[in-house]
């Protein structure tokens, strides 16, 4: 796409995206390394339930897509719900929001980068994981308009691979359609707890509202492309979910440590399983890419309201992106991507995710009718299910993520006080 006659917005970074490149890379976030690792945790969680799990992720996905869609468009800016938990719920729940997303979503491309290392190479996830960083974090450097035709690939690879695996799984032998019933086991704690592991691979709609400078005619653009890019990923996840259940069975599936892999080799098709295992990696670097341009782009705005150093805020004159904060953030993930693990780093940013949604449905509360607000029920159940699926965690990210937010409102605190003091 020609960047000829692009808007700029008013932080000086040039608005190139259109609908299709803000749903390319909506559905980059979303159709990712999640699918690929997601239902078998969550199918240990919910048992025969799965697929009702999915049903509950996505009610709260598009309840928080819904209220970020309307919100983006009355501001169209970077940052996401930091922007808005600011704008209509004060400084503080800005602050928090903000705080919520960049530490998870941090954890989160640990995870992204870690799932393209064990893919590609077991022996050295660690070395491929920085690479992968390294690699990525250079794509966004120099400019959004590279990482939207990059992303846009990527969503086509994994896309292929999925109706590849899908395919497999419905003409196989082994399919069988009594592995979808529902039986006695599923409990609603486990449910939920399923179904909060599943909303990790749903969160990428949050992609698009963090571009908000960068998207032309972000009123009308941004809250087209979310429920376009939702939509999509529900019926994708849906299809995987059903295939892999009638193959592998709740049981097998719950047990599978590479599900898709674990579904096409028992369906009989062993020739697909290196290009699963490809597809994965692919899966996982889309996600990271997108990962990486979003935390960025919280960052620039947490940095131009001095919550974060604002030597953060500068936007390259060139590329017009904020490159401090790219490589930050780059150097960061590089980091935990040499010292963490997946499954800890997954739950963790589950949780820190929610508590960012749960501050953007009370924040579409607020909005008149004027102001495009969206069903009073949309918001309601929104923040009942985002606090409701992080509550139901594992135990130990529920610890850890509530930590960070109180430590998050500590630093606010005292930051706030010292300001008042100088200001004495």
């Amino acid at each position: 796409m020609s960047t000829v006659g692009a808007q700029t917005g008013a932080g000086g970074m040039k608005r190139r995206l259109g609908l299709s490149d803000a749903v390319v890379i909506g559905l980059g976030s979303m159709i990712g390394a999640g699918i690929f690792a997601a239902l078998g945790p969550a199918a240990g969680a919910a048992g025969s339930g799965l697929l009702i799990a999915l049903a509950v992720a996505a009610v709260v996905a598009y309840c928080n897509a819904t209220s970020s869609a309307r919100l983006a468009a009355l501001y169209p800016q970077s940052g996401g719900t930091y922007v808005y938990g600011r704008e209509r719920l004060g400084d503080f729940w800005g602050y928090l929001a903000g705080w919520a997303f960049i530490v998870g979503k941090t954890a989160s491309c640990a995870a992204m980068a870690l799932t393209v290392g064990v893919y590609l190479w077991p022996g050295q996830a660690h070395a491929v994981a920085v690479a992968a960083v390294v690699a990525l974090t250079a794509v966004n450097y120099a400019g959004v308009q590279k990482s939207a035709l990059l992303t846009r690939v990527i969503a086509l690879v994994v896309l292929a691979v999925l109706a590849a695996v899908v395919v497999a799984a419905f003409a196989s032998a082994a399919a069988d359609s009594a592995e979808l019933a529902i039986r006695s086991d599923p409990t609603v704690g486990g449910v939920l707890q399923a179904a909060g592991l599943l909303f990790f691979a749903f969160a990428g709609y949050a992609r698009i509202a963090t571009l908000g400078e960068e998207v032309r005619d972000p009123a009308r653009t941004i809250p087209r492309a979310i429920p376009i890019a939702l939509g999509i990923t529900l019926a994708v996840y849906a299809f995987v979910a059903v295939a892999t259940l009638m193959v592998l069975g709740p049981v097998g599936l719950a047990e599978a440590t590479a599900p898709l892999s674990d579904a096409v080799r028992v369906a009989g098709a062993d020739w697909l399983v290196p290009i699963v295992g490809v597809g994965g990696a692919v899966a996982a670097l889309g996600s990271l890419l997108a990962l990486i341009l979003g935390v960025s782009r919280t960052t620039l705005a947490m940095a131009r309201d001095c919550h974060l150093p604002q030597t953060l805020a500068a936007v390259h004159p060139r590329f017009g992106v904020p490159h401090r904060a790219e490589l930050a953030v780059g150097a960061v993930v590089a980091l935990l991507a040499a010292t963490t693990d997946v499954r800890g780093a997954i739950g963790f940013s589950s949780f820190g995710v929610l508590a960012y949604y749960a501050i953007a449905n009370a924040s579409a509360w607020t909005l008149t009718q004027q102001e495009g607000r969206p069903n009073r029920l949309i918001p309601v159940v929104g923040l009942a299910g985002c606090m409701a699926l992080a509550l139901a965690l594992p135990l130990s990210p529920v610890i850890y993520g509530t930590a960070v937010l109180v430590l998050g409102a500590a630093v606010y605190g005292l930051r706030k006080a010292r300001l008042n003091s100088s200001r004495t």
